[in-house]
């Protein structure tokens, strides 16, 4: 990672502003701005809100559409712009399995570290709700907070959007 690149780690509820913020935040590199969406269309309201969100975010970013290879995705896009990646949640869920949920999260992590130009990545805040009555879903919970404070623990910074409001969790490395 060259000392002008930044991972940026954005999470927040549902309807948060997460994604407004995380677009702000990509906006403020001076270069071609890559949007990779990890959701798929499975149903007529996954289609309409991932319209929505393209029109929201308007012509000015090029769409990579990659639900598994995330890692893959990055690495094939590092030097070509500033990558969002929305959202780290859905791309967990894609590659879920039961034996093991975070499987990816190591490589990812590594693919983070080793990029070149900067990354502002979405996730969800799942940990502050009501312990899951279903064993599956726990099991998810927890791998998604694992996964959550691995990528954080890479990322140069840590922002969470609480009723669109930006909080700044973790500064910039070298800032106090």
């Amino acid at each position: 990672m060259t000392s002008s690149s930044r991972i940026i780690l954005v999470t927040g509820g549902a309807r948060s502003g997460k994604s407004a913020l995380a677009e702000r935040l990509a906006g403020q590199f001076d270069m071609p701005r890559i949007y990779i969406a990890t959701a798929t269309a499975g149903d007529k309201e996954m289609r309409e809100r991932i319209a929505r969100h393209r029109e929201i975010r308007g012509s000015g970013w090029r769409t990579v559409e990659e639900s598994l290879d995330l890692a893959g995705a990055l690495t094939r896009t590092d030097g070509q712009g500033v990558r969002l990646v929305d959202c780290l949640t859905l791309w967990l869920s894609n590659s879920f399995r039961d034996d093991d949920f975070a499987a990816e999260t190591g490589p990812l992590c590594a693919t983070l570290a080793a990029q070149k130009s900067p990354v502002v990545l979405v996730t969800n805040e799942l940990g502050l709700g009501i312990v899951p009555e279903n064993a599956l879903a726990r099991r998810f919970r927890d791998a998604h907070g694992l996964m959550n404070q691995a990528v954080a623990a890479t990322a140069d910074q840590v922002w969470m959007s609480v009723s669109g409001l930006p909080l700044r969790l973790k500064p910039e490395r070298g800032t106090p």
